[in-house]
């Protein structure tokens, strides 16, 4: 009895494990189908790389006190954290989606100036993908800064909001 009571709780608990990782998925405030399709594909990176809209990569990131940001990130990096740059080139419809895998800082710096976000969601209960946030920005060049990461790889998309 002590056997099958064993092995009907593993069962119900991978079930349950398996169903609170997709419920954690949903739970953004917008679909996340699109990182978790690019993000295990993603080519590695380094910080100073250019991103492509509709892409992702995989940053090797460095110690956060050696990059050399454009402006200072929005929220200081705490000792210890990792962080990297990208440029973008903003589409004319002017709206990005900047999804990361694990917890980090996200700016977007345009023209000198950090840009503030216009949606954020965020999930930590969702396998691979922690945060999507939102930034409508001019057509043109940009400049994302990513900072504060407790790891030395981060996976980056970009994309249009959907």
């Amino acid at each position: 009895m002590k056997k099958v009571a064993i092995s009907l709780f593993a069962i119900l608990a991978s079930t349950s494990f398996a169903m609170a990782a997709d419920a954690g998925c949903d739970a953004f405030k917008w679909s996340v189908t699109r990182e978790q399709e690019l993000f295990p594909a993603a080519p590695t990176a380094q910080s100073g790389a250019s991103l492509a809209v509709g892409q992702a990569a995989d940053f090797t990131l460095a110690a956060a006190d050696t990059v050399s940001f454009a402006v200072p990130p929005q929220r200081a990096p705490a000792a210890g954290t990792f962080g990297a740059t990208a440029v973008v080139a903003v589409p004319s419809e002017g709206e990005l989606q900047i999804s990361l895998s694990d917890e980090a800082w996200v700016d977007v710096i345009q023209n000198g100036q950090a840009s503030k976000s216009v949606a954020f969601s965020g999930v930590k209960t969702c396998p691979g993908i922690r945060k999507s946030v939102r930034f409508k920005l001019t057509p043109g060049a940009a400049t994302i800064q990513l900072s504060g990461a407790k790891k030395e790889n981060l996976k980056v998309a970009v994309l249009t909001p959907e």
